[in-house]
């Protein structure tokens, strides 16, 4: 199902929808998921295009109520105004409820091709949404008096790391658990470096407002243990990801993929560091 094309749509919904998946990020999750699935050799392409859409549906869901007033009232994002300030809060409500829907009637809709590796997809995707360790969750730790660094991270940022790995080999016929570590890791890579993005990013560049772990008092591994520490834990965090990846065909490709990727977010946050 195409994003917010569904006959009968209300319009402005269906507007604020495709405003808020297009255009994209790096799309590093859904990126991911179809790497590990390479890896393995691929399978059915419809399933694995369900796999993918969902992801990053999720993703871009825990964005929008991410900036929403009631929690960072973030008026940016990926350099244009965030959908809650384009389309007013109670529509950006209901965009990333839909979107969240929208990312398992994605599987739904392709069960019948694969119906066994629909049925894992449906449940890693329900883990990475929902509770105890979910983007769900992740946003409601910051409800809490509270909130322990690594349980937040995991769920604010891991949980769909994780969902990447474990259904890129789902989707291939790979169910096996050492994935989900490999997307922990990747996970708590990306975090580390988003919390020093937060504190030492430009706007301009990145697309969203820095400064908000301190401004919200928001748990962060910068203000934990500091810049410089932050940073060496990133590089290690980023050996660990390529060390971590199980036994596969594709094995070699992949760490290269993962080294790449993480090794942008390492420079990206020792550029900022000489400009700051």
């Amino acid at each position: 199902m195409a994003v917010g094309t569904a006959s009968g749509c209300p319009p402005r919904l269906a507007e604020a929808m495709r405003y808020a998946v297009f255009p994209g990020g790096h799309r590093i999750r859904p990126r991911l998921c179809l790497a590990v699935a390479a890896a393995h050799g691929g399978g059915d392409d419809r399933l694995i295009a369900a796999a993918l859409s969902s992801i990053e549906f999720l993703h871009c869901a825990s964005l929008v109520h991410d900036d929403m007033p009631c929690f960072d009232d973030g008026e940016l994002r990926r350099g244009k105004p965030s959908v809650h300030v384009a389309f007013g809060e109670s529509l950006a409500l209901m965009t990333g409820d839909a979107l969240i829907v929208l990312a398992f009637q994605s599987i739904a809709g392709v069960a019948s091709s694969a119906p066994q590796r629909s049925a894992q997809l449906l449940s890693i995707v329900g883990d990475a949404v929902g509770v105890p360790h979910g983007i769900v969750a992740g946003q409601a730790w910051e409800c809490e008096p509270a909130v322990p660094l690594k349980e937040y991270q995991r769920a604010k940022t891991g949980a769909l790391f994780r969902a990447a790995t474990l259904a890129g080999a789902a989707v291939a016929g790979a169910h096996d658990p050492s994935w989900g570590q490999l997307g922990d890791v990747i996970g708590s890579a990306y975090q580390i470096a988003d919390d020093l993005m937060d504190r030492l990013g430009d706007p301009a560049l990145i697309g969203k407002p820095v400064g908000q772990d301190d401004r919200l008092d928001r748990p962060s591994a910068v203000r934990e243990m500091g810049v410089k520490a932050a940073t060496e834990l990133l590089r290690e965090r980023i050996e660990a990801a390529v060390e971590a990846v199980p036994d596969c065909r594709g094995k070699h490709r992949l760490r290269m993929m993962i080294h790449y990727e993480a090794s942008r977010l390492l420079n990206s946050a020792l550029s900022a560091q000489r400009a700051a």
